[in-house]
């Protein structure tokens, strides 16, 4: 017997949050409620699209949905969040999780509390799950990831650090699973306030090295990471969804004086990271287990972006004062 849907609201609907409202409006397991957006326009525009209530005051649904995707400008995320969790509703909260870690901290401690999913959306993650880098990498010793894009007028509110690198910091923490030891960064703005491009070396406790670029003016889409572990080296095309890796193994070498390397490749051509992730949050809801990207991942992930970002204003105050010298 099928289960009964979740009822379920989307708590800000501009670009992103569109695309949220429709995969909820299309997955079995759940029965979008109301698109919510304090911009009454906006709001009429996506329930009109998708056949539900437009509702403007997020507080209007409390008592009447079970879970909820808040995808508001991240200085939103905290209080809308934290006022989901005090009525009872599971949150699916957009990267970064908070502006604060003292934030972030609030909103674990009263998921925890009131037994509640609290999911971060870590989009990426999905897609390093499915192709399955973890089980060929093992414990890496150096990281190279590269992410860069066009820019555009959306997500500027937070600097690339926090828009687009924190999506490889969660990566990265998630394959290396050792404490940042050192962090440092440079980067600049070039269009906006905030920084536009960044790169950042991360250096772990147990020896890895992370070198972690981002940009959000560049000419073309790139989403690329290199991974070396003892034996292997893998290769991920996030945005081709592409894997490659070569290990030690036990046939032919390519070339004379070389061990021999056995080689995998996967590719997902097709594939929605995005309803995989709300449909895995409302599996976590229905099944009380920890989400794939918790608040903790979230909050972790934070720490190292706002690390990174204290190391590039130094390093841009550092270039500053010599100019002036």
């Amino acid at each position: 017997m099928s289960q009964t849907p979740l009822r379920t609201a989307v708590i800000g609907t501009g670009y992103f949050g569109r695309l949220h409202a429709e995969k909820y409006a299309r997955l079995p397991a759940s029965a979008l409620v109301a698109a919510v957006d304090a911009d009454p326009a906006r709001a009429a525009e996506i329930g009109k699209a998708l056949r539900v209530p437009a509702v403007t005051d997020y507080r209007e649904l409390f008592g009447k949905i079970d879970a909820a995707s808040v995808v508001v400008p991240t200085g939103g995320h905290f209080t809308v969040a934290r006022d989901c969790l005090e009525h009872g509703i599971h949150v699916l909260v957009e990267k970064p999780i908070t502006e604060t870690l003292e934030q972030a901290d609030e909103l674990i401690a009263l998921a925890a509390r009131r037994n509640l999913v609290l999911q971060v959306g870590h989009l990426q993650r999905f897609l390093l799950e499915r192709l399955g880098a973890r089980e060929h990498v093992g414990e890496p010793l150096y990281i190279e990831s590269t992410r860069i894009a066009p820019y555009k007028l959306r997500s500027t509110d937070v600097g690339v650090t926090l828009d687009l690198m924190i999506h490889d910091i969660d990566l990265v923490l998630a394959l290396v699973r050792a404490p940042v030891v050192m962090v440092d960064a440079v980067g600049a703005p070039v269009v906006s306030v905030e920084e536009d491009i960044a790169n950042t070396r991360l250096r772990f406790a147990n020896g890895c090295v992370a070198n972690i670029t981002a940009s959000r003016v560049s000419l073309k889409t790139e989403r690329k990471m290199r991974i070396f572990g003892r034996e292997c080296y893998v290769s991920l095309d996030l945005h081709n969804r592409k894997l490659v890796a070569m290990h030690k193994g036990t046939g032919k070498s390519w070339f004379p004086g070389l061990p021999p390397i056995d080689r995998t490749e996967r590719s997902f051509s097709e594939g929605d990271d995005l309803a995989a992730e709300i449909e895995s949050f409302l599996n976590a809801v229905r099944s009380g287990k920890p989400p794939l990207v918790s608040g903790e991942d979230g909050r972790r992930a934070l720490d190292v972006a706002m690390r990174i970002t204290a190391s590039l204003r130094e390093s841009l105050a550092l270039v500053a004062s010599i100019g002036r010298g």
